[in-house]
């Protein structure tokens, strides 16, 4: 890819920076050139990441979300994970059928992204396909993930600010979410709040968050009714955002999660380049050769990684 094609995506150009998208999600060695070369512009984009349960109306919130800061005049880039069949590899792809009022604003860009079997409720590409976003002058970037409960925190050190949304009848869900994102998320959304049961929700849920102690210098997440379908509570979750990135911003919070969004690519980057490294130096034959051993108990799986890694690092005769 061309050093124009990086002068385009800086412009703003939405084909050029699909085309590096695609290639980002199927790992072509090309495209990650291309974001090397844009990587010095990125940093600017506030993201915020949005996670809960499936049916929790993410996507429809997303889509609220996108309205209310496009009002206020900001240019609005969402990444939507979706799950991957493990039959087919395909995806449904369906945030984008959620999100058709945006589809034709300029200032929105719309990126689906399928998991491909990565754990943690993200996609191996989301992190390059955010930085691309970033560099075409999108100033918030919205994470929207795949819902799988509170293993879901890859997502809170993606984003600056992480949003847990749950429904008016997610109450016994609550008492099992006492680790992972009950730690870690930032604002917690009671979606669907026309519904019964959730000022219960709500209660419960401070309660919860209130067990961390009397400390005042520890931030109490709040709590948001919203009902995303007619963006009621919207407008105050938005605020909330930015008094959350104001506290970042004063104590200092924005460059530590700066700090561990940088160790989750390094971490993922340095995965991907094993990885490779295996692919390439591993012929198929002695692969098949490992698993059948493995396969046989002749072998231990630590054993056969150990095997791996000597004929990967053993010097050319």
């Amino acid at each position: 890819m061309t050093a124009g094609l990086v002068d385009r995506i800086l412009s703003g150009d939405v084909r050029s920076a699909a085309r590096l998208m695609r290639g980002i999600e199927d790992g072509d060695r090309e495209a990650f050139d291309t974001l090397e070369a844009l990587y010095p512009h990125t940093g600017h984009a506030y993201v915020v990441g949005v996670t809960g349960a499936p049916g929790s109306g993410k996507s429809t919130l997303v889509g609220a979300l996108t309205a209310v800061l496009r009002r206020g005049g900001m240019t609005v880039g969402v990444v939507a994970i979706d799950p991957t069949s493990p039959l087919t590899g395909g995806a449904i792809l369906g945030d984008r059928v959620r999100m058709q009022e945006h589809c034709t604003d300029a200032g929105v860009f719309i990126r689906s992204v399928a998991t491909r079997g990565w754990l943690g409720g993200l996609a191996r590409a989301a992190a390059g396909i955010i930085h691309v976003m970033d560099a075409m002058g999108k100033d918030v970037v919205l994470v929207e993930t795949v819902g799988i409960g509170q293993q879901e925190v890859d997502v809170t050190r993606l984003s600056a600010t992480s949003i847990f949304v749950l429904t008016p009848d997610s109450g016994d869900a609550i008492q099992m979410m006492k680790a992972g994102i009950l730690e870690v998320a930032d604002i917690f959304v009671i979606n669907k709040s026309d519904q019964e049961g959730a000022l219960r929700v709500k209660a419960d849920l401070q309660s919860m968050l209130n067990m961390g102690g009397p400390s005042s210098a520890v931030r109490r997440p709040p709590v948001l009714l919203t009902e995303a379908f007619n963006g009621k509570g919207v407008e105050d979750l938005v605020r909330e955002i930015w008094k959350h990135r104001q506290t970042l911003v004063s104590d200092g919070g924005l460059r530590k999660r700066a700090l561990e969004r940088a160790r989750l690519e390094l971490a993922e980057a340095v995965e991907s380049s094993l990885r490779d490294l295996i692919d390439s130096g591993l012929d198929s034959a002695a692969h098949e050769r490992l698993v059948e051993e493995l396969t046989e108990r002749k072998i231990s799986p630590r054993a056969a990684a150990s095997r791996v890694v000597g004929q990967l690092t053993r010097p050319p005769q």
